[in-house]
């Protein structure tokens, strides 16, 4: 992953299924949304939050998601912004073979919060890019005025484990 993130695939149990580097940083780079899983808060007694969010990867070592600036997400992450985010790429059940061809990451790190302005708007542009890109202009305008309704997090990425399950149909 040249320096930009850490591959770890030696918690994989699978070992013949790991999902090589390229294939790690191309579906962290393509992937449309991940579940963003955290611990519950402390008010609650069931442990573990998920919640699907579309993301954007800045090439680096930082993942971007966009948000409201208040909610349950939002509690959790302040008692306790240690991490996971999967990333689900494309699947395909193969009924005859009682199985799925799948591809997937883990990606796991900590989320920081306060951001600055410039940070913030530098990730809706990267968020733009991605799921918008022949509408940027008319998209800047609308995060300009939606902007103090909208919360950016950030995720700084530890580490990345990879596996995939490739069938010969």
């Amino acid at each position: 992953m040249k320096n930009k993130v850490k591959l770890n695939n030696e918690g994989v149990r699978r070992q013949d299924r790991l999902l090589d580097e390229s294939g790690s940083i191309e579906l962290l780079r393509t992937g449309e949304y991940g579940v963003l899983s955290m611990v519950e808060s402390v008010d609650k007694e069931i442990g573990g939050y998920g919640i699907p969010l579309n993301y954007v990867w800045d090439g680096n070592h930082s993942i971007y998601f966009h948000c409201a600036p208040e909610g349950y997400k939002l509690d959790c992450l302040k008692e306790n912004p240690k991490v996971s985010f999967s990333v689900i790429g494309h699947t395909k059940v193969i009924s005859h073979k009682f199985t799925t061809a799948y591809e997937s990451i883990v990606v796991r790190g900590i989320v920081f919060m306060e951001l600055t302005e410039k940070e913030c708007m530098k990730a809706l542009l990267l968020i733009l890019d991605k799921y918008s890109p022949n509408n940027k202009e008319i998209g800047m305008k609308y995060a300009e005025k939606s902007f103090h309704r909208t919360n950016i997090i950030r995720l700084d990425i530890i580490e990345v484990s990879g596996k995939t399950k490739r069938i010969k149909e």
